[in-house]
């Protein structure tokens, strides 16, 4: 007879994309994952991964069950819920991704809430400001700004994200202030990006015409770091684009000053994103609803 447990180990090899992780995650070790898996083949009489020392993939058959399974954890999770007789409180390791300012910011403290009702989790948070793979680095869920791109990936809108471009006023006392988006054109700007080009496309929306414009912007002065970008701008370095939440406080203090006001940045939602699959850990599916709801709130305040 096939055990649920084993379905469990096998969902979880393929999503984690290694026995060993796996089983760290289901607290078996890797001597005993390796048997498990043994077994549930040798109890269906087919092979359903292809294993090597680095890689994991499903075969033909493989593919078929893991979709099976699926269906078949999420029902029984369903029942057990529906019965009181599942997990109630969420336990271990939740591993989350997010930008640094967002991260210090917000999800931090949202993290810190959430670890706070629950005894038995346990938290980590990697700040970049870089993109990662998040199935392939074996984080539970990511909080990016931009479209999902990743078909492996289900999102869920956290907010809006409107991005401005601001600078200190000894700068604009020096320089001027651009009036349209082609005065970007003679003004030093400060550039956020992993790459080394002294160079960058910002896109524009005007909220009186809608008309859309994209300038190529250059500047002296380049990081792939978010806070460095605002510690420059608020230094009278340059102009900056940032989003209106990490310069709020710069703005209302007077260290920088919004300008081309009526030219938005096209809107690029901020999200939180997670492995596509129903058989989501109750860390993972409670922390989303969390961070959906207090998202809504700040939202709610501002408005």
């Amino acid at each position: 007879m096939i055990e649920l447990a084993d379905m469990k180990l096998f969902v979880q090899a393929v999503l984690s994309g290694s026995l060993s992780a796996a089983g760290r995650e289901l607290g078996f070790s890797p001597a005993v994952g390796s048997k498990r898996m043994s077994r549930l083949e040798a109890a269906l009489g087919t092979r359903l991964l292809q294993r090597s020392s680095r890689h994991l993939s499903l075969t033909e058959e493989g593919a078929l069950y893991f979709e099976r399974c699926q269906a078949i954890l999420l029902d029984v999770a369903n029942a057990e819920a529906e019965l009181g007789q599942g997990q109630t409180e969420p336990r271990g390791l939740l591993r989350v991704s997010s930008p640094v300012a967002l991260g210090r910011h917000y999800i931090g403290p949202a993290l810190a809430k959430f670890a706070g009702q629950y005894p038995g989790l346990q938290v980590q948070l990697s700040l970049s400001d870089q993109l990662i793979d998040l199935v392939a680095s074996g984080f539970d869920c990511a909080i990016r700004i931009g479209a999902n791109t990743d078909s492996r990936l289900l999102a869920r809108t956290l907010a809006n994200n409107r991005r401005i471009v601001c600078a200190a006023p000894d700068y604009l006392a020096r320089h001027g202030k651009p009036k349209v988006p082609a005065d970007l054109l003679q003004h030093s700007c400060i550039l956020m990006q992993p790459s080394s080009a002294m160079h960058a496309d910002w896109h524009f929306h005007s909220s009186t015409s809608g008309e859309e414009q994209t300038i190529r912007v250059r500047g002296n002065w380049l990081t792939d770091n978010g806070e460095q970008a605002h510690d420059w701008a608020c230094a009278g370095l340059g102009l900056v684009r940032r989003s209106c939440w990490d310069m709020a406080a710069a703005l209302k203090s007077g260290q920088l000053i919004e300008v081309l006001p009526e030219w938005a940045d096209i809107s690029a939602p901020i999200q939180i994103m997670y492995p596509s699959r129903h058989y989501l850990p109750l860390r993972t599916r409670l922390f989303i609803d969390l961070l959906v709801a207090e998202f809504a709130s700040a939202e709610n305040q501002n408005t």
